[in-house]
């Protein structure tokens, strides 16, 4: 479907003088993750002439950056023969709205106070990388640590120290992990880590880094006489995606890594423990 007509609106919109885009394809101008989108609404076009369904897609711009664009399409039929004779195309930028939705939505997953993800960016990240390591036959590792005496911590000190406390151990375990792991505050002075790809030694080691990245920040913390600086116990587990493993759910993978934490705890805190799964792998 070549373009036969181009309004000289476009120039406002992307840049391009209407003679330049003259008898090129939509394909031409639309980015590649967007093709799809485009080729999926042109096949609903032509099994459903009657409606006008509207698409948002990216398409280049001719300084090489690119906008968000509501795209409709509607077709303009021979009167004879009552076949399509050619499209018209209306396209809307909707930059600020796109911007603005996904300002929204990051918002919606991240926690208010130290900046990590929230719980439902944890669930959402946990359920996508564990559909991707039984798809994959691979592995991944979760930790959940708990800051301990936190509660002691904010009787003796106070809640805006404590506030400040979690907001400078949530940047130590950032920055103590991969860019591709995923920190999200679990709830309360609980902290939780998404290790994709991440075997029990990797974990382990990931554990500990996170583990003396937080004592090194050496928070007083005098719970009691010769009680030293603000620590934290952390869990592990591993999940192995194999045939003819017991575990399904994910929350198999939390619930392990939870009684990995009370081990840690029981053991006498600012230490690890650890627990190994096999999951099915369907």
């Amino acid at each position: 479907m070549a373009l036969i007509y181009v309004s000289p609106s476009v120039f406002n919109v992307l840049g391009w003088r209407p003679q330049e885009l003259l008898w090129k394809t939509p394909d031409d101008i639309v980015t590649t993750e967007s093709l799809p989108v485009l080729a999926a609404a042109q096949s609903y076009n032509r099994a459903h002439p009657a409606e006008n369904r509207r698409v948002t897609l990216q398409m280049r711009k001719k300084d090489g950056s690119t906008a968000w664009m509501e795209v409709s399409a509607r077709a303009v039929r021979d009167p004879s023969t009552g076949e399509e004779a050619e499209t018209v195309l209306g396209v809307r930028d909707v930059s600020d709205r796109k911007a603005l939705e996904e300002q929204l939505s990051l918002l919606a997953l991240t926690d208010g106070l130290t900046g990590l993800g929230n719980r439902r960016a944890f669930d959402e990240s946990l359920d996508r990388e564990w559909l991707r390591t039984l798809r994959e036959g691979s592995q991944m590792s979760l930790l959940i640590l708990d800051l301990d005496h936190f509660k002691e911590f904010n009787d003796r000190y106070g809640h805006q120290a404590g506030d400040e406390g979690l907001r400078v151990v949530a940047t130590a375990v950032r920055s103590a992990v991969r860019a591709t792991d995923i920190v999200c505050r679990y709830g309360g002075e609980e902290i939780a880590v998404i290790l994709p790809v991440a075997d029990s030694s990797g974990a382990m080691g990931a554990a500990e880094a996170v583990r003396a990245s937080i004592e090194a920040l050496d928070f007083p913390h005098e719970r009691d006489p010769g009680h030293g600086p603000l620590t934290a116990s952390v869990g592990v587990a591993t999940a192995l995606s194999r045939h003819g493993g017991t575990m399904r759910m994910p929350e198999s993978l939390i619930l392990a890594a939870d009684n990995a934490l009370y081990k840690a705890k029981h053991l006498g805190r600012n230490c690890i423990a650890t627990a190994l799964l096999v999951a099915v792998k369907l």
